[in-house]
């Protein structure tokens, strides 16, 4: 189960063949996103386990899911736009059934990020999660 947002990237991805190209592409996506406001970057926003500083701020409408991120590495930023563009407009209860460490797979992030930096996508995965298990 994937967004359309999700396939894009993931059609994107299969497009670039070369890693340094989908690194890139992961940074634009992280800079296209609208910054959080600095209002926001507080303690009961912070995702603990990330190796950067990143906020996550949860938005339910209409029983859907969504939210607003913001880090302080641009790579992070990117690897947030993506778990966005996986999770964003979900029913809440559905946000629990992603397999999103099978859906970043397909886009070989899971064998070019670093274990640090795998740890702090394991850490938002579980915030986003979290987030939406309350929400429900």
């Amino acid at each position: 189960m994937a967004t359309p947002a999700f396939e894009d990237i993931a059609a994107t991805f299969d497009f670039l063949d070369d890693w340094e190209d989908r690194y890139r592409h992961v940074i634009e996506l992280g800079r296209a996103m609208p910054p959080m406001d600095p209002a926001f970057q507080v303690p009961a926003t912070k995702v603990d386990g990330c190796a950067s500083q990143v906020w996550i701020m949860p938005r339910i409408e209409n029983g859907r899911f969504d939210f607003q991120g913001d880090s302080d590495a641009l790579i992070v930023r990117g690897l947030i736009a993506v778990l966005h563009a996986l999770y964003s407009g979900l029913p809440v209860e559905q946000v629990a059934e992603v397999d999103a460490q099978a859906q970043l797979a397909r886009l070989g992030l899971d064998e070019h990020l670093s274990a640090q930096r795998s740890n702090g996508v394991r850490a938002m995965i579980a915030r986003i999660r979290q987030l939406a298990a309350d929400a429900g």
